[in-house]
């Protein structure tokens, strides 16, 4: 069997245990994917079932990206999104205005510092292993692109944007950087990802539809 496919990953599993659920279901040992989503992210994995298949993964990856996510303005989290240890950050609360012009600073080639707990290698070990006993390391800024940001709603303190991208932006980095602009804190609360590449969530299929 060599196919592509294009799975809605819930909330909850990693992206690991998806591609082990595609291996069950297919019988194929050769799965893999195209991009990680965090276990609180949902939306489209791409995963390649058998050999051929996987070798187009690193072109799938290179694609460009499209997320929504939920930012929680006023606090601040340990890993920069809903999972961490929260704590407060100010009780300033930016209008509707300043969130915009904010926004705008983060399109187009940015430097960004990818969060503590990523999958990031520093010294040949995940970066995450290092966080988890409690170490704080120096990740270098990496320079990603960032072609899109459209406020969709703005609550305060809740803000929900969607993010046009390319390869190796940090989502999570985006929100906390986001909250230090403008002077509140911020971390990413939820994520969707709706697009990698031509693949889309509204032609996505559930893992338990696939047969």
């Amino acid at each position: 069997m060599e196919n592509i496919l294009n799975i809605n990953k819930p909330k909850g599993p990693s992206s690991f245990a998806m591609v082990a659920a595609v291996r069950r279901k297919t019988g194929v040992k050769k799965v893999g994917h195209a991009g990680t989503l965090d276990p609180l992210a949902s939306g489209v994995l791409v995963v390649a079932v058998g050999r051929e298949a996987t070798k187009k993964i690193s072109e799938i990856v290179g694609k460009e990206k499209e997320y929504v996510a939920d930012i929680k303005l006023g606090m601040v989290s340990s890993t920069d999104d809903e999972e961490g240890t929260k704590a407060l950050g100010s009780d300033y609360r930016p209008s509707r205005e300043e969130a915009l012009g904010a926004l705008k600073k983060f399109v187009g080639e940015i430097q960004q510092v990818p969060p503590q707990f990523s999958a990031i290698k520093v010294a040949g070990r995940p970066a995450y292993k290092s966080a988890r006993r409690g170490q704080k390391l120096e990740l270098a800024a990496r320079s990603v692109l960032v072609k899109e940001i459209e406020l969709l709603e703005y609550n305060y303190p809740d803000l929900k944007i969607r993010v046009v991208c390319g390869p190796g932006v940090y989502i999570r980095s985006l929100a906390r950087d986001l909250g230090e602009v403008l002077g509140c804190g911020a971390y990413m609360s939820d994520l969707v990802r709706t697009r990698v590449g031509d693949f889309r969530i509204e032609d996505s299929i559930r893992i338990d539809d696939l047969d």
